[in-house]
């Protein structure tokens, strides 16, 4: 039989309840780290009224700025409140050394989104784009019910990650903001034709020509170890008088009963069933998915000897109409250009804009 490449073990998919995240501005358990002109002075709890001793004059870190958009800034407590779904991710990692690294990394990552994200509401605000009470609302109700969540229970999932409702929902505004600037800034920018629609599509219809799987036979002609020329050419001979035969017109399973050294195959006619993409040896599959329906192709060389393929049927991957599926193209086409320029936007913002990053 041919070699046939074991299966890809399938990818273990982690479930997981979805999260429920605002940039709220909660101060953490744990305080940031103190950098220079950034403490905050704060009154300690049940201070006597009056003139303060001397140790009451000491100052206490809530927060700090880690990052400054133009007269906006980013607190350290807001970073730490867009990590903390993430950082689950790195309690697998062993070597404190490489956690610290990844956890860098993300924060610098992370932060970087946020200026971005400021910068689209800044210019949202110069466009004189606003969002509507009732449009949070809606939102709202839209991700309960998403989440599948009653009031109480999407109140107590926002108050477990440390959030008030107003903190909450003023960055579910933030968000609708920033989605609005984007519908309304760039996609003036991005213009979709029918051709482009039209280009797309019969793109699609190439790919999906090709063969997906095939219904293979082939029988086997035996060659010794450390064969010699001789014995290696009265292989190829056998092996090629068997092609003819077929193409001559008679039927591989017969020519294959007759001719094969493959015991386990040649009592069925050399039927080896259906084989689809990344299932055989590469070598192989690069001659089999070549095939025609109906054709037969060999000697190819093989650890056991020589072997002839049939290819009997061919599956091949079913394709919509255009009318059914350009309105689907339309938008994978308007998203994948909205998407790019989207990005040179924002980096037009950024150019203009003063921004000291403080990580």
């Amino acid at each position: 039989m041919p070699h046939v490449r074991p299966p890809r073990a399938g990818l273990l998919h982690r479930l997981a309840v979805p999260v429920l995240v605002a940039v709220g501005l909660a101060v953490t358990a744990a305080p940031a780290l103190a950098q220079k002109g950034d403490a905050v002075p704060a009154k300690r709890a049940g201070a006597a009224k009056g003139k303060p001793k001397a140790r009451d004059h000491k100052t206490f870190l809530v927060d700090r700025v880690v990052a400054v958009i133009n007269d906006a800034v980013v607190l350290a407590s807001e970073l730490d409140v867009r990590l903390l779904p993430m950082l689950a991710d790195l309690e697998g990692i062993s070597d404190p050394g490489e956690q610290q690294r990844r956890l860098d990394k993300l924060r610098g990552q992370v932060l970087e989104d946020m200026i971005n994200e400021e910068l689209i509401v800044q210019a949202a605000g110069e466009a004189r784009i606003e969002v509507d009470p009732k449009e949070v609302d809606a939102a709202l109700t839209e991700i309960k019910q998403q989440n599948k969540l009653s009031d109480d229970e999407f109140a107590e999932a926002i108050t477990a990650q440390g959030f008030t409702m107003a903190a909450y929902k003023n960055d579910l505004r933030r968000q609708l903001t920033r989605l609005k600037a984007v519908n309304q800034i760039v996609r003036g920018r991005v213009n979709v034709t029918d051709e482009d629609v039209r280009a797309r599509y019969d793109a699609m219809v190439r790919r999906s020509e090709s063969v997906r799987a095939v219904h293979l036979s082939h029988l086997l002609v035996a060659v010794p170890d450390k064969a010699t020329d001789a014995q290696l050419a009265a292989a190829k001979e056998k092996a090629a008088a068997a092609v003819q035969r077929v193409r001559n017109g008679e039927d591989f399973a017969t020519v294959a009963t007759e001719v094969s050294d493959d015991d386990a195959t040649k009592a069925g006619g050399g039927d080896l069933g259906w084989f689809e993409r990344g299932t055989l040896t590469p070598e192989w599959e690069a001659v089999v998915f070549s095939m025609d329906e109906g054709e037969v192709r060999g000697p190819v060389s093989g650890p056991r000897g020589l072997h002839v393929f049939y290819v009997s049927e061919i599956k091949r991957t079913d394709m919509k109409s255009f009318e059914d599926l350009k309105d689907q193209i339309k938008t994978e086409l308007i998203r994948r250009d909205m998407d790019k320029e989207t990005k040179a936007w924002i980096d037009e913002l950024r150019r203009k804009a003063y921004i000291d990053n403080k990580l």
